[in-house]
């Protein structure tokens, strides 16, 4: 195994790079903008380009993100997105190493995908990891220990839940649901309750400034939207209760796997997460009210990290510097 230079986290909403002796290099999003033209479709927009064009375009303009539910959706264009980020870091062609951040879930192919894609950009060596490994690192937790730890990462586009110990997954399982999910469904329920169609950025927007778990909240926020029958501009005051009804189901899926998956567990291993508790990284275990929610629905210990969005990049950060802990942990994945 080569000395590793470069870790890379392609969520569903955002891309991380981190680079060895340097740091948590790069946020931006996962997305990319296409027009179509005589000779196909032409990329006019990468990552912040491409965000700030969600809404803002004709109708030709598609924004879209390559990666869906944690896999390669689309192949090319990912691979001219993940062109446009390194050649911003120096990547040396054919020299330099990558580590790749993935869902505990993922099949083999999705797994040689992310491989291949990585030889094609010029990584002389790519190693697989999985993302809630890192995030146990990143949380400061010793999984090389025995006690057992049960982590939840709820992302962009999945949720990973996983036990870990010994440096291994003993059981994991990945929701095909994150903070995406949340900002289409968030649209749904806007355009069917008020009548009124909005672009996703501006549902992801609400779901950050208005999104709450509490019961009767007062966070509102006016939007501006289209409305379905006359098709011209029409504002509105979205509550929290209005969303309320959006967020409520994609916990208690995630509540439930989780649940299903501590009671599949042999009783001391499920004793062990009964005294440690279960730990809550991801951007979407921000979302306003989540402590309290849980406090009221979930029967076990736990904890809602800080920085929850960057744990996982932070620890593949660790990883880099700790040679001896990737040994084991690439022996047992």
């Amino acid at each position: 195994m080569n000395k590793i230079k470069f870790a890379i986290e392609i969520g569903g909403a955002y891309t991380k790079i981190y680079v060895k002796d340097e740091g948590f290099a790069l946020c931006e999003p996962t997305l990319i903008s296409a027009e179509p033209t005589p000779q196909g479709y032409k990329i006019i927009g990468l990552g912040k380009q491409a965000k700030e064009m969600l809404g803002k375009t004709n109708d030709s303009v598609e924004v879209f993100s390559p990666i869906v539910n944690g896999k390669i959706n689309n192949y090319e264009y990912l691979k001219q997105l993940l062109i446009y980020y390194f050649d911003q870091l120096g990547v040396k062609k054919k020299v330099d190493s990558c580590m790749v951040l993935v869902n505990c879930g993922l099949a083999r192919e999705d797994k040689d995908n992310f491989i291949s894609i990585m030889h094609d950009i010029g990584f002389k060596e790519v190693i697989l990891i999985p993302t809630i490994i890192c995030s146990a690192i990143g949380v400061g937790k010793n999984i090389s220990s025995t006690k057992t730890n049960l982590l939840v990462n709820i992302g962009g586009a999945n949720t990973d839940i996983a036990v870990i110990n010994m440096n291994s997954i003993v059981k994991g399982a990945t929701l095909g649901i994150g903070g995406r999910a949340v900002d289409v469904a968030i649209a749904n329920a806007i355009a069917y309750n008020h009548g009124i169609v909005l672009g996703i950025g501006s549902c992801e927007k609400l779901k950050i400034e208005v999104g709450s778990l509490y019961k009767n909240d007062s966070l509102n926020m006016e939007i501006t939207g289209v409305d379905i029958d006359s098709k011209i501009p029409r504002s509105y005051i979205i509550s929290s209760n209005d969303l309320l009804e959006v967020l409520e189901p994609f916990f208690e899926e995630i509540i439930r796997t989780i649940d299903v998956t501590i009671t599949s567990l042999p009783p001391e291993i499920s004793t062990d997460i009964i005294n440690t508790g279960v730990i809550f990284t991801g951007g979407m275990s921000k979302i306003n009210g989540l402590e309290s929610y849980l406090r009221k629905n979930f029967k076990y210990p736990f904890k809602i990290v800080d920085d929850a969005e960057n744990v996982s990049i932070l620890g593949v950060g660790k990883l880099l510097d700790d040679r001896v802990l990737l040994k084991k942990i690439l022996e047992n994945i």
